[in-house]
């Protein structure tokens, strides 16, 4: 029987690990933040009163086993003047199906059995109406996720707005697993949303499996500006409860000058520094590797790699 994996977040950084970790002999639940509220997703809530979908595609997407035509279908946006303008193929048939099931957790069943997905990607709710929150350093009350990633800020809290109802399959799947993965993405509005939640903090403190965190490659704009991989660490650390992070993959690469200027300068990004002393002091073991790429100017982990990491500390745990 394959060992169990969850793994929590939202956005690409998660859809590129599960790109690779689907081809290792693991069993994985992928648990997706329901909160966008920006592009496609957000004017599909809007319209349609669901919990957002556009993340959820992007991680069936890069789950399922189909050809890649398929694939890039799914992700194709319309470029038009009317109203499917920017929408996402994928989208619609997620919001199409949750119509007619009135249930996401069963749309996700369809779209993957038709997409040839042999793991379970979950919602972490159903709830339609989940809306994110934030309060700045300045005390400022930011309301949407989308506003919060474009407010480029430092943030004192994130939470909310209501308590969300956590799906039980998905607490089950943190009771039971082998392995939990925090993966890289936005930490204010990928990987905070899956952890915010009480009763996900509470199953987390009754688990015994380890918790490994993937740490991002470069920073945020004005939400992680100088972070280092022990900020990261410390920072989801603080919204945790008992149960905190055991390890945290890092990359060591090397990137290019003219790639690092360019990330400096068009997207205020800087690659996250391993502090190797801050890391072994709140005792935290540190994997470190050379896992970025660029492709199309644009740094990215090795998803292979990435996971060959993963499966490794998995197999030792």
């Amino acid at each position: 029987m394959y060992k169990k994996v969850v793994v929590l977040g939202g956005g690409t950084g998660i859809s590129y690990l599960l790109r690779g970790l689907k081809d290792f002999p693991v069993d994985i639940t992928a648990v997706i933040t329901v909160s966008d509220n920006g592009q496609s997703t957000g004017k599909l809530r809007q319209e349609f009163h669901t919990p957002a979908v556009g993340d959820i595609r992007k991680v069936i997407t890069n789950l399922s086993q189909i050809d890649e035509p398929i694939k890039e279908m799914m992700s194709y946006r319309f470029n038009t003047s009317s109203d499917l303008d920017g929408h996402a193929v994928g989208n619609l048939i997620l919001t199409a199906m949750l119509d007619i099931t009135g249930s996401l957790q069963e749309s996700i069943k369809s779209l993957s059995k038709i997409l040839d997905v042999r793991h379970t990607v979950l919602p972490i709710s159903e709830d339609s109406d989940l809306t994110l929150m934030a309060i700045d350093k300045d005390k400022n009350v930011i309301e949407g996720e989308e506003q919060i990633t474009k407010a480029h800020r430092q943030y004192e809290r994130i939470y909310y707005k209501n308590e969300p109802k956590v799906l039980p399959e998905v607490l089950q799947a943190l009771e039971t697993a082998d392995l939990i993965i925090f993966s890289m993405g936005s930490l204010y509005t990928s990987i905070l949303p899956n952890i915010i939640c009480q009763e996900v903090k509470e199953t987390l403190n009754k688990t015994k499996a380890p918790i490994i965190y993937l740490c991002n490659a470069v920073t945020q704009p004005g939400e992680t500006d100088n972070f280092t991989v022990s900020d990261h660490v410390k920072l989801i650390n603080k919204y945790l409860d008992k149960k905190k992070i055991d390890a945290v993959i890092a990359s060591n690469s090397k990137i290019a000058d003219e790639i690092a200027q360019k990330y400096e300068t068009e997207e205020q990004k800087n690659p996250v520094k391993i502090d190797y002393q801050e890391l072994e002091k709140i005792g935290v073991e540190l994997i470190e590797d050379d896992l970025c790429i660029v492709e199309d100017n644009t740094i990215r982990h090795n998803s292979l790699k990435l996971s060959s990491l993963v499966f490794s500390y998995l197999m030792r745990n």
